[in-house]
């Protein structure tokens, strides 16, 4: 085994080990450990992608070289490896755009407190997104919903304590199916590691028996872990979640937790329960329809709204339900489009809350948008990044989120009946996504007096600005040139297969 196999496994124990370390730091000092770690695990997890890239080959990296199905392992990939550098980037540009916020937001005695819940949400989402074992998956699984709690409640106001209890209550409930799912697989199968649990549930399915429990098992799992990552209707908790903690929290726990659980789930359709069994016992059809509700009504319920981070927030419903209505089409090319719009909203929503932090600072830190007109004058690079990341999600050509829609367009011709069904849910979605997004870009830049162009607030610093920059890049970066990231996933699904 050659050096660079062992990056995966060196960037999950980096990650753990960093939250040790900030234990008995100051903030300042566990924010320069943080930041190095990501720094560090981006450049692994590109090198690791290179070389997974170049053999054409998985591989697996068994913990204390234990073979399974006694031992647990980790499985190493093209899409494992570009799904790890994506979310330590992300990461990255969210911590240097929100990190003025953080300062002066959070006490000093709970900064250090801040940067090891980040350091343990790296290290859980990149085992969500490496591990090759289902309660081991758990495990991580339950430590992101205790950091992502953390980081909600970080402020210590009064509305953040009530969206911690809201996302932890709905998230119990979430991992809470997941685990009795896996139970019932482990009782039936004798297997917890993916790969051996995928073969003996062939075995079971060829020999037409355990088919209720089966599909119970595919239930519980398929939900537990769509609560989880706020799949409408259970999206109740997204709101106040997203809408009322720190801009890089914001960011990250619109951006990355929520696609950790996701990627997650389309391991386990892959590589355990098998999309063929998924899809003869239309559970798809049942995802697919929650997708395109999803889609509807996360827009309208952001359509309603007053408030630019929770109009933003209910965004991502709509947003969630697109992933999962090209889970629901149920061929390689909807999946393609989903994990695509994993990435490329993922990109784009952390730019939308880190531009919000900068245009409301400037609004004397209001969120309405009556106070907000003309806050694109008065910050000018957060009146721009918003617009960007607005016009990628309404589909605007040269951006990513057009990349999504356009992958998703081309998956419905080959759906089936489900095809003018999910042209005419497209279709709409974009022009209700159109409604409330437009609606702020000309709020942010509507004319107003030369005196009330100057800032009512501190303007970015220069780290805030270049995050800002970086992510404007990012997400025209994928709408120009997807091709190389779209052949990284649809090559990363053959590996799963």
């Amino acid at each position: 085994m050659t050096l660079v196999q062992n990056f995966p496994f060196f960037c999950i124990i980096l990650s753990m080990f960093s939250t040790i370390i900030s234990f008995v730091l100051n903030g300042r000092a566990a924010k320069y450990v943080h930041v190095a770690m990501v720094t560090i695990v981006l450049v692994l997890s590109l090198a690791t992608l290179s070389f997974v890239w170049g053999t054409g080959e998985s591989y697996t990296f068994s913990m204390g070289h234990y073979p399974a199905p006694w031992g647990n392992e980790i499985r190493i990939g093209v899409l494992e490896t570009l799904m790890a550098a994506f979310f330590a980037l992300i990461m990255l540009l969210s911590v240097f755009g929100g990190m003025a916020h953080l300062d002066r937001e959070i006490q000093n005695s709970k900064k250090n407190l801040f940067y090891i819940l980040m350091d343990l949400l790296m290290a859980s989402l990149l085992a969500l997104v490496y591990t090759n074992g289902l309660f081991t998956a758990y495990v991580f699984i339950e430590i992101n919903t205790i950091a992502a709690c953390g980081l909600i409640m970080i402020k210590k106001q009064g509305r953040t304590y009530v969206s911690a209890v809201r996302y932890m209550v709905m998230s119990l409930v979430g991992s809470g199916l997941f685990l009795i799912g896996l139970t019932l697989l482990y009782s039936i199968t004798g297997q917890l590691l993916m790969s051996p649990a995928k073969e003996a549930l062939e075995e079971i399915i060829a020999t037409n028996s355990y088919h209720v429990p089966l599909v119970i098992i595919m239930i519980l799992i398929t939900v537990g872990l769509g609560i989880k990552s706020g799949l409408y209707p259970f999206h109740t908790w997204i709101p106040d979640a997203y809408g009322y903690t720190t801009p890089a929290a914001s960011a990250i726990l619109s951006s990355l937790v929520s696609k950790g659980y996701i990627f997650l789930l389309i391991k386990i359709f892959y590589r355990v329960l098998d999309l063929e069994s998924l899809i003869s016992n239309h559970l798809i059809n049942i995802l697919f329809v929650f997708g395109i509700i999803g889609m509807i009504m996360g827009s309208l319920d952001a359509i309603r709204q007053n408030n630019i981070r929770r109009m933003t927030a209910f965004s991502s419903v709509a947003q969630i339900g697109y992933i999962y209505m090209g889970m629901g089409i149920g061929t390689t090319a909807g999946m393609v489009a989903a994990v695509f719009h994993l990435i490329s909203h993922g990109a784009t929503k952390s730019l939308l809350f880190i531009s919000i932090s900068g245009l409301t600072e400037v609004s004397e830190d209001r969120v309405d948008f009556h106070s907000l007109r003309g806050a694109g004058f008065r910050n000018k690079i957060a009146g721009v990044a918003y617009t960007v990341g607005a016009m990628s999600m309404i589909g605007i050509p040269l951006f990513a989120g057009f990349v999504s829609k356009y992958l998703f367009a081309s998956a419905a011709m080959t759906a089936g009946h489900k095809t003018l069904v999910a042209w005419i849910v497209l279709a709409i979605s974009t022009v209700l996504n159109t409604i409330y997004f437009m609606r702020t870009v000309l709020t942010i830049y509507h004319p107003v007096p030369k005196e009330e162009r100057q800032p009512h607030g501190m303007m970015p610093s220069r780290i805030e600005t270049a995050a800002a920059i970086g992510m404007i890049a990012l997400n025209i970066g994928l709408g120009v040139a997807s091709t190389p990231v779209i052949r990284a996933i649809e090559t990363g699904l053959a590996m799963f297969g």
